[in-house]
């Protein structure tokens, strides 16, 4: 377990905007370490959370030592425009563009220690679609990464959620000209092209994008180099450890080893998909974390099911 001491006083993030190639204003946070910078993090949120649900574990980041970007894809809360319908955003272009830029403003203004990149669910499942990724990221810690086929959620809850997802989101969808996934308290409103996407994949990530991208997708996520440590939860409906490896997959290029974690590790009843980013887990698990984003090294070896 990394052993640093946290600075005395935690910052407070500063808002920043940045653009995407496309022209697309992303709005963020920026948290700056008080202290000697060890290493840049940026985190990227699951589909439909809002980057503020991230902000006290970017806090805790950046208390130990971390420079630290969060901020929300196009369509999501600071990055939201003021009509969601017709805006023709992608779930793709979270990759493509969004983490794109995220990439650059964090590159421009780099300080010392390596690049790290914290993924939660569809979150780490993009950083191999940026043009520049293979050549900034120095690591990459996913939680939960999937990309939601159905065929992998937790057979226990797979029909519950195959109706909420894949029947009600698109029906939804159809009638609103996007998800209004906040009036019903399942997750932020969603663009239709993230919510098809998402709804009428198949258990291929490329059915998800179109047909002449899907050559140069798939060669920059193998081209991705750098290590990734993919942690599971063995409760998580969404991130089941097949679909996990299913995400993995496609970073063929890169050293990956996947932990599966109980809830018992962490004296907890249960977890489930969002749990480890509530600051309970700052003395356990968050500490843990620290040793993978700072040296590289696995906290959680006893839990390790695959290295590939």
């Amino acid at each position: 377990m990394h052993k640093r001491e946290p600075n005395e006083a935690s910052p407070d993030g500063m808002p920043v905007h940045f653009p995407c190639d496309d022209g697309v204003l992303l709005g963020g946070t920026l948290w700056i370490s008080t202290g000697g910078s060890v290493g840049q993090v940026i985190l990227n949120p699951a589909t439909g959370v809002l980057a503020r649900y991230y902000h006290r574990y970017a806090r805790f980041l950046a208390a130990h030592g971390f420079d630290v970007l969060t901020y929300d894809y196009r369509g999501i809360g600071a990055s939201r425009p003021a009509d969601l319908r017709g805006c023709g955003y992608r779930w793709v272009d979270w990759g493509l563009l969004d983490f794109e830029a995220a990439l650059a403003f964090m590159g421009a203004r780099r300080g010392a220690g390596p690049l790290s990149v914290v993924g939660h669910s569809f979150g780490g499942v993009i950083p191999g679609l940026a043009r520049s990724a293979a050549a900034q990221v120095d690591r990459l810690l996913t939680v939960g990464a999937q990309y939601a086929w159905w065929g992998d959620y937790a057979c226990d809850r797979r029909a519950a959620l195959f109706g909420k997802w894949h029947v009600f989101m698109p029906l939804l969808t159809a009638v609103f000209g996007y998800f209004p996934g906040k009036r019903l308290g399942w997750l932020e409103d969603l663009p239709a092209g993230v919510a098809h996407a998402w709804s009428f994949g198949g258990p291929l990530f490329e059915s998800r994008w179109e047909r002449d991208e899907k050559p140069e997708l798939r060669a920059r996520m193998s081209a991705f180099r750098a290590p990734i440590l993919a942690v599971a939860v063995s409760d998580d409906e969404l991130g089941t450890p097949q679909a996990i490896r299913r995400t993995l997959n496609y970073y063929q290029g890169a050293p990956r080893t996947t932990v599966l974690l109980r809830p018992s590790d962490l004296g907890r009843q249960a977890i489930g998909h969002f749990n480890l980013f509530h600051d309970s887990h700052a003395a356990g698990l968050w500490q843990d974390t620290l040793s993978w984003l700072t040296s590289g090294v696995n906290p959680w070896p006893q839990r390790t099911i695959d290295d590939l």
